[in-house]
């Protein structure tokens, strides 16, 4: 519940935890990119391993407020409580919760609180904490503190988890303390980077009495002191807000006289005031964003609570990356993957494209980082690091980690879905050029032309998105999105040469490009090798996929799932079983590549074999599925998607929400049952509701316009209305649809047609 009840913004991120501090399982208040390093300890070492990790720090705590009635404290875990309910509205972005304690006297208080971090004021958060003496009167004491927060909960044999560090690794330096404000000021012991963290609160009291307020904050510790006679019927609020600013250059003073401006500005708004903005905020969110879902009210609630959890891991993740956790916990130690690039910016592309630019933007700022990796790997261009915080290689593993050369393609495969769909071609030849071109530069290094394959590009000594199996021959999705990357960078680079020669003449300067290199890239692409075998009928998932030993499925109980915290990592190699989807992955991604007779010989074959073992295959699988017909499986393979988290499916939500299922769930409904697909920029749709679904209704902004898609099952038809814009021309079908703004257009569909 702490991790599902979690309120962050991108840059922050708070877990559900009580105000009164207990009881808790792992607090935590998280700082995108506020990390630790560590020197990375090998048995047995190797040139090219990644040196040091990366972990991301929990701040100190400004969530706790104790509370003391009659001298006796609230403790939830030994109250004795007459009414509990706490909820989280997506539609607010407000954490409520509200209490009735019966004291042992007989007296009864009612508690109600509320809880944001601030969408619209990145570095703020705030608490309303209300008190009312319901029956009785009685003296009544608030103590709100500002406290270091204890060491992780580590995660013992998943690596899923977070490290747990042996000494303390956020270092106190100051506190500063008058009137009802505290400031604390800390360093990380190696990474040294800078925080200042503060609160400060706004007291009001129903009735005339007086009450006081002490500071007595000491040490390591911010402490505020309220205390008042209370009345029956009598009504004291504390409002607390509290900010958070972290840095990797800026000095402790600065970053305090930053935490004391965000205090003051934001208390002069008050949580009223933060609660308004917040309010316009998500309007405006859900307004181009919600997916609105008729007949099955459980897809819709879930539904809404994922699209709010990527909202809250993205809204002001400003020139940051997206955790694999959101700041939801600490799962992953806080760092960034290519879940991002293939599972959160579809949707970001398509709801808020700035955040999606910024997402982007942050990969290029990692280039250099990158080239650097490259190097280190004996490869050209730049390799982008497959587990990562400050722009480092932090990943440990190399065989199911490391070895995801895919990286370099997922992202620019999301740099020119981007492009295609916004139509931002500044970005594109500003440093989405760059981006392709050093990425190119590393598949053409890395790959070479076999003789024992007539001559074709092949790429050896890899792993896939399938990490069952790994460090493989020529694994079919990381040629597929390698292809793709090459032939991109060319087409790019020839487009700038022709359109633009003065930025084609800064790019040869700036990467010193060489005229050849243009024309490999276009070579290498067009020769790649692509794995298939004539007598099954199927596209291999690598060179020896077939060569392996079938896993014994019937004999492996649901307790021993998933495979990699039951079974050594080589037992599972050897075997013929998936994780995750990998050549299915790559029919969804590269549609237009794949006949619909191969997609369904793939999809037949490689579906009985994945175990489902990573939160992001069922989303994939579920867009196939339906794809090929297979109705009943893909809504089967929805709701597993959709209910990741709230039925904890993979049970690690404590460690934090998986935000990349979670844009695998608004993948599985736009692309699986509207059934959109975009090529070159154009954009089609193919309806295909299931089960209980009987309509369908969402936004898309495109090329800058606002279109509104609506699925009615009773009625087979759809309809198109382009909100905002000048005239979009789409697909329906088979049919080319001119959409003009403000006119709605019907069209009906098939359930049956499948081509």
């Amino acid at each position: 519940m702490e991790t599902l009840f979690a309120l962050t913004n991108g840059y922050m991120g708070i877990r559900g935890t009580f105000d009164e501090g207990t009881p808790a399982f792992q607090k935590g208040t998280l700082i995108n990119g506020f990390h630790e390093t560590w020197p990375i300890v090998y048995a047995e070492s190797a040139y090219g391993y990644a040196r040091v990790g990366q972990t991301i720090v929990n701040a100190p705590d400004g969530t706790l407020i104790r509370l003391y009635v009659d001298d006796e404290p609230f403790n939830l875990s030994q109250a004795t409580l007459i009414n509990f309910d706490r909820s989280l509205d997506t539609r607010t972005g407000i954490l409520t919760r509200d209490v009735i304690w019966e004291m042992g006297s007989g007296k009864r208080v009612r508690i109600h609180s509320r809880r944001l971090v601030s969408l619209e004021h990145r570095h703020v958060a705030a608490i309303s904490y209300e008190v009312t003496l319901l029956n009785a009167d009685a003296p009544i004491v608030i103590s709100s503190e500002l406290v270091y927060q204890e060491e992780t909960r580590p995660v013992e044999g998943d690596q899923r988890g977070s490290r747990a560090f042996a000494e303390r690794v956020l270092l106190p330096k100051e506190l500063l303390a008058s009137g009802a404000k505290a400031i604390l000021t800390a360093m990380t012991r190696t990474s040294r980077m800078t925080l200042a963290c503060g609160m400060t609160h706004l007291i009001e009291n129903d009735n005339s009495s007086s009450y006081d307020v002490k500071n007595l904050s000491r040490n390591e510790r911010g402490r505020v002191v309220v205390s008042v006679q209370g009345t029956a019927g009598q009504r004291l609020c504390l409002t607390k807000v509290l900010t958070y600013h972290t840095s990797t250059s800026a000095s402790l003073g600065e970053l305090a006289e930053q935490a004391d401006w965000s205090l003051d500005r934001a208390l002069s708004l008050g949580f009223e005031g933060l609660a308004v903005s917040q309010q316009v905020c998500l309007n405006k969110f859900w307004d181009r964003a919600d997916i609105e879902v008729r007949g099955d009210d459980e897809i819709q609630q879930v539904m809404r609570f994922n699209l709010f959890h990527i909202y809250q891991a993205s809204a002001r993740a400003d020139g940051m990356g997206l955790p694999a956790k959101g700041l939801t916990g600490q799962g992953y130690e806080g760092q960034y993957f290519w879940d991002t690039e293939i599972y959160v910016l579809p949707f970001l592309t398509y709801t808020s494209p700035h955040m999606a630019r910024n997402l982007l933007l942050f990969r290029y700022r990692m280039l250099d980082a990158a080239r650097r990796r490259a190097r280190e790997v004996n490869q050209q261009g730049a390799l982008f690091p497959w587990r990562t915080i400050n722009g480092e290689e932090a990943s440990a593993y190399y065989a199911a980690g490391t070895a995801q050369y895919h990286i370099d393609a997922d992202i620019s495969y999301a740099l020119m879905k981007y492009v295609e769909v916004i139509g931002d071609r500044q970005f594109l030849y500003q440093e989405g050029a760059e981006i392709l071109i050093e990425t190119a530069r590393m598949w053409r290094s890395l790959g070479f032309y076999s003789s024992r394959v007539n001559d074709q590009f092949c790429i050896n000594g890899v792993t896939g998105p399938d990490e069952y199996n790994t460090v493989v021959n020529n694994n079919a999705f990381t040629n597929l999105m390698a292809r793709e990357n090459l032939w991109a960078a060319a087409k790019t680079l020839q487009e700038i040469r022709d359109r633009n020669p003065e930025r084609f003449t800064q790019l040869i300067h700036e990467t010193k490009l060489a005229a050849t290199e243009i024309d490999e890239w276009q070579a290498a692409g067009d020769r790649m090798f692509v794995p298939y075998d004539e007598s099954v009928g199927i596209h291999l998932q690598d060179d020896e996929f077939l060569s392996k030993k079938p896993w014994d499925f019937a004999n492996t109980p649901p307790e021993k799932y998933p495979l990699l915290l039951n079974f050594h990592p080589l037992v599972i190699y050897r075997h013929n079983v998936i994780k995750q989807a990998d050549i299915v992955l790559a029919m969804f991604l590269l549609g237009s590549q794949f006949s619909l007779d191969q997609k369904r010989r793939n999809f037949d074959y490689y579906d009985p074999l994945t175990t489902g073992d990573s939160s992001l295959s069922v989303s994939i699988q579920s867009i196939l599925a339906m794809e090929l017909g297979y109705r009943d499986k893909a809504i089967e393979y929805l709701r597993y998607a959709l209910w990741m988290d709230l039925a904890d499916v993979h049970t690690n939500v404590d460690q934090g929400c998986h935000i990349a299922s979670m844009g695998g769930t608004w993948m599985a409904v736009v692309y699986g049952i509207a059934g959109m697909r975009e090529e070159d920029g154009r954009i089609s749709f193919h309806p295909r509701l299931g089960q209980r679904i009987e309509g369908l209704r969402f936004h898309l902004t495109i090329q800058g316009q606002l279109l509104t898609v609506d699925i009615e099952g009773r009625k087979e038809q759809t309809t198109y209305l382009l909100r905002e814009g000048s005239g979009l021309t789409i697909r329906h079908m088979h049919d080319e649809l001119t959409l003009e703004p403000g006119k709605t257009v019907s069209l009906d569909f098939n359930f049956q047609e499948i081509h």
